[in-house]
């Protein structure tokens, strides 16, 4: 079973020439088909059962998988599957992986990993630099913003107990708006601690003002740290984050920044300024697999001061004092979690390929593509643009429409094969968005979608 042998080389070569079959698709989207989920009663009768004492064979399981099941998993990184915030991964960075699994690499300490773990600190460098961190910052790469921001905050909280050993408060909480990401309620679950919701304005946007005030009525002693979102999911709006920034050094809270989507958007010069105050975060994310092309899972978690998260996240025991006691980095001494594998690499391999540029043209192309469907929502008269994009998502209503006119629309652009966009609600109204972070996605694509909106 572990043997490479005559029969390993030609399920090697099977699949190779899938992946290669995969991901020619894209040269010609019209030959990619988008696929559609099917029900479980529906891939019961089609596959029947997989894992059997006899075992089916490799050829025989990778037909079913791509005849069937893999038909039945929508295509992320199709040019126009504009729901949520796709993946779009450059071919680099999908081959790449296949090189880290092949690899059998385990990055979770620099005596197992160093070679991955020098590059993936490199791509984390990038990122830092693009932020203005100073040099010494750094961090890893975990599974998501989820994983991220929680092991942030968790950092926090070891630093607010350290700094407050001689008053610690009855509880602990953190302040954030309505608008971030449900994962930070998630991690004050997690952490069983309290959750203070600042009030946006009109624009969404949280400020240094809005916080202060919040803070003082809310007059909570156990406040340790505060999340602002750079690029919020539904709408892409980018915080004040030098107001908020500001406020957190004069009350003394940790800065964190939630820019799981939008924080990729610091490549781009054409709206690198909406981003004023990354410079004074404490810990903030992005997600390469959002709108750096970088395959799933890829979050990077970064720190001003990798110190504190080395202190909060090093786990003790006896068998790992060989590597606690080392003084090398290791990445899983910055977040929760133990095990890991090099997901950061493909990232890096992708990087270091194409180079910097690129990547800036990549994400100013998806920004050129994201005001050229906001300028066709506006001459459009059936149609209403909700906010003004800040990043490179489109959130608009079709005026007229129900709920149910969205599903019916939705799942009929599936159906044909021509789209997959589905509805969201935004103030409580049932509304369309689409998510620009495929560089593939063109001009003709958000025609054939808002054409379709009659």
């Amino acid at each position: 079973m572990h043997r490479y042998d005559a029969g390993t080389q030609v399920l090697a070569e099977a699949v190779m020439n899938y992946s290669r079959h995969r991901m020619s698709l894209q040269n010609a989207p019209q030959n990619a088909p988008l696929d559609a989920p099917l029900t479980a009663a529906e891939l019961q009768k089609l596959v029947g059962p997989t894992i059997t004492a006899e075992g089916m064979g490799g050829e025989e399981v990778l037909r079913l998988f791509s005849d069937v099941l893999a038909r039945a998993c929508i295509t992320v990184d199709h040019p126009r599957y504009l729901s949520f915030i796709p993946c779009a991964p450059t071919k680099a960075a999908t081959l790449f992986d296949l090189v880290v699994s092949a690899s059998s690499l385990y990055a979770g300490t620099w005596m197992e990993g160093s070679g991955a773990v020098f590059a993936e600190n490199q791509a984390l460098a990038w990122l830092s630099g693009l932020a203005g961190l100073p040099e010494q910052a750094g961090g890893v790469f975990v599974p998501g913003a989820t994983i991220g921001n929680l092991s942030a905050l968790v950092a926090a909280r070891y630093q607010a107990r350290h700094q407050r050993s001689q008053h610690l408060p009855p509880r602990w909480a953190i302040a954030g708006t309505a608008n971030a990401h449900s994962s930070i309620v998630s991690a004050c679950d997690v952490m069983d601690i309290d959750f203070i919701g600042v009030p946006v304005g009109e624009d969404g946007r949280l400020t240094g003002e809005a916080l202060r005030s919040t803070l003082a009525r809310a007059g909570h002693e156990g406040v340790f740290a505060v999340v602002a979102t750079a690029g919020t999911t539904n709408l892409g709006i980018i915080d004040d984050l030098e107001s908020v920034g500001a406020v957190c050094a004069e009350l003394g809270l940790w800065f964190h920044v939630d820019g799981a989507y939008g924080l990729a958007g610091l490549a781009a010069p054409s709206v690198r300024s909406r981003f004023a105050g990354i410079e004074r975060a404490d810990s903030f994310v992005v997600d390469p697999h959002k709108w750096l092309f970088a395959p799933f899972d890829c979050c990077a978690l970064i720190y001003r001061d990798p110190a504190v998260a080395r202190a909060a996240h090093t786990q003790r025991a006896g068998y790992l004092d060989v590597l606690t006691e080392s003084g090398e980095t290791n990445p899983t001494d910055y977040a929760v979690g133990l095990t890991r594998r090099a997901r950061g690499l493909p990232f890096w391999f992708s990087l270091a390929t194409h180079g910097t540029q690129a990547y800036t043209d990549a994400v100013e192309r998806t920004l050129t593509v994201a005001r050229y469907a906001a300028q066709q929502v506006r001459e459009r008269p059936e149609l209403e643009l909700l906010h003004e994009p800040d990043l490179s998502v489109v959130c608009f209503r079709r005026i007229g429409w129900t709920p149910q006119n969205y599903r019916a629309w939705s799942e009929q652009l599936l159906a044909e094969d021509k789209a997959f966009v589905v509805s969201t609600t935004h103030n409580g109204e049932t509304c369309t968005r689409l998510a620009v972070v495929n560089p593939e996605t063109s001009e003709a694509d958000i025609d054939l979608i808002l054409d379709s909106l009659v």
